[in-house]
C-alpha cells in the first residue's frame, strides 16, 4: 500500500481505552473463568495464577525452552517483546501472546492430562447446544419459499452478524426496504455477490453459533452451484476464547446433521462436501500469529492468491486484514488491503477501534449519535469488498 499514509499502531497503554480495558480487565477475568471451568491440578493452577500476576503486574515471560513453537514465536517477534510490559507493545501482539501463554499454563501442548483439552470447550459447547441455536436453525425452514437470491442474502447477513444471526434470518429483513440489516455502516454486498464463484476461501472467526451461519452460507453456495469449492481457515489451537478450530467445525457439523428440516439438509451437504473435497478445513500456524495479513507467509499467500475470493470474518481478522492501527475512519478500504493476494471481502461486526472505508457523513452521524461507542459495542457491522 505505497500510497497509503501510515497510522499509529494500537497499544494498550492508554487508561480508559478499549485495548487497555481488555488487557487490564478482560484477560484476568478470562484466567479466572478458565480456572473455574475445569478441574485443573496444582501445577496448572499455579501456572494460571502466575499468568494472572504477569498480566496485571508484570511483563511478558518467554515460552519454555522446549516449547514446540518457540522458534516460530521468535520469528514473530518474541525476542523483541518478552520482558516488556503487556501494555507497552502492539495490542495485537500482546493479545495473541496471552492466549498462547494461557494454553501453556493449562498444559494444552502436553504431555499430561491437559494435552489437547480446549480450556474454552465448555463455553463453546454450551452455546452450540443452547435452545437459541435451535430457534435459529428452525428459521431456515421459513426461507424455503424464497428465491435463491433472497436466501443467499439472508444467509450472508446471518454470517455477518454471527451470534445475532436471527437478524439475518428474519424474512422481513429482506422485503425490499432500504436498509436490510440495521446498523450496517458500510455495505458492499452488491459487489460481493458476483465474486461468489469458483473457489471461496473463508477465514473463520468464532465457533458455536457464529460458525454455524458461516457453514450454512457455504452449504447454500455449494448447493446452488454458486461456488465449486470452499476452503475454511480456522485456528490451529484454541484462541481468543471462542475462535473456531477444526474440532469446533466437527461439532458444528454434527449439530447441523442432528437437527431437523433444512438445517439437517445443509448439514448433509457439508458432510458430503468434506468427503469429496469440495469443503476443506485448513489450520495454518499463521492463523494464530500475532501479525497482520501483510506478513502472510509465502505458502499461505499463494493459496489465497489462487482463490476467486477470500472472505475475512470477524473483528480480529479485520484488524489483521487492514492493520491494527488508528486509521482515520475515511481511509479507503481498498488502499489498506491493496497488499492482500487476491479479491477480499470483510464481514465484521464492530468490536474494536479499528475502522476504515467509511464515508465522512456516516462517520459524523455515528459520532453525533454515540460518541465513539459505535466502534466497540458490536451493534454495528460492515460488508467491505476489494475486488
Amino acid at each position: 500500500m505505497p500510497d497509503t499514509p501510515s497510522a499509529p499502531v494500537i497499544l494498550g497503554d492508554e487508561p480508559g481505552s478499549f485495548p487497555h480495558s481488555v488487557l487490564a480487565e478482560r484477560h484476568p477475568a478470562i484466567i479466572r473463568q478458565v480456572r473455574d471451568a475445569s478441574p485443573y491440578g496444582p501445577a496448572q493452577l499455579r501456572a494460571l495464577d502466575a499468568l494472572l500476576a504477569s498480566c496485571t503486574e508484570g511483563v511478558l515471560e518467554p515460552l519454555p525452552a522446549d516449547a514446540h513453537d518457540r522458534d516460530l514465536w521468535t520469528a514473530w517477534g518474541a525476542d523483541e517483546y518478552t520482558g516488556r510490559s503487556w501494555f507497552k507493545i502492539p495490542w495485537l501482539w500482546s493479545e495473541s501472546y496471552f492466549y498462547r501463554q494461557l494454553l501453556e499454563a493449562v498444559g494444552y501442548f502436553g504431555p499430561g492430562p491437559g494435552q489437547g483439552v480446549d480450556p474454552f470447550g465448555p463455553l463453546k459447547r454450551a452455546e452450540l447446544d443452547s435452545p437459541r441455536t435451535d430457534e435459529e436453525l428452525a428459521a431456515l425452514d421459513d426461507l424455503a419459499g424464497r428465491s435463491a437470491e433472497e436466501q443467499e442474502a439472508a444467509l450472508l447477513h446471518g454470517s455477518l452478524w454471527g451470534n445475532r444471526a436471527d437478524l439475518g434470518f428474519r424474512l422481513s429483513a429482506h422485503d425490499g426496504t432500504a436498509e436490510p440489516v440495521p446498523g450496517l455502516v458500510a455495505d458492499d454486498s452488491e459487489s460481493l455477490r458476483p465474486l461468489l464463484r469458483g473457489t471461496l476461501c473463508l477465514i473463520a472467526d468464532n465457533a458455536g453459533r457464529e460458525l454455524v451461519p458461516d457453514l450454512l452460507l457455504i452449504a447454500h453456495l455449494l448447493r446452488q452451484g454458486r461456488i465449486e469449492r470452499a476452503v475454511l481457515h480456522v485456528k490451529p489451537y484454541p484462541y481468543y476464547v471462542s475462535d473456531a478450530t477444526a474440532a469446533d467445525v466437527v461439532d458444528a457439523l454434527r449439530r447441523l446433521t442432528a437437527a431437523t428440516g433444512r438445517a439437517a439438509a445443509y448439514g448433509r451437504t457439508l458432510w458430503s462436501a468434506m468427503g469429496d473435497g469440495r469443503l476443506t478445513v485448513r489450520a495454518h500456524p499463521f492463523s494464530a500469529a500475532p501479525l497482520p495479513f501483510a506478513d502472510l507467509p509465502a505458502d499461505l499467500r499463494a493459496e489465497l492468491a489462487g482463490a476467486d475470493l477470500t472472505v475475512v470474518k470477524g473483528d480480529l481478522n479485520y484488524r489483521r486484514l487492514v492493520g491494527d492501527r488508528r486509521w482515520p475512519p475515511t481511509t479507503p478500504f481498498r488502499d489498506v488491503t491493496a497488499g492482500f493476494p487476491g479479491p477480499v471481502a470483510a464481514l465484521r461486526t464492530l468490536k474494536s477501534d479499528v475502522i476504515t472505508g467509511l464515508d465522512a457523513a456516516t462517520e459524523a452521524a455515528l459520532v453525533e449519535a454515540e460518541g465513539q461507542r459505535w466502534r466497540t459495542g458490536g451493534t454495528h457491522a460492515l460488508i467491505q469488498v476489494r475486488a
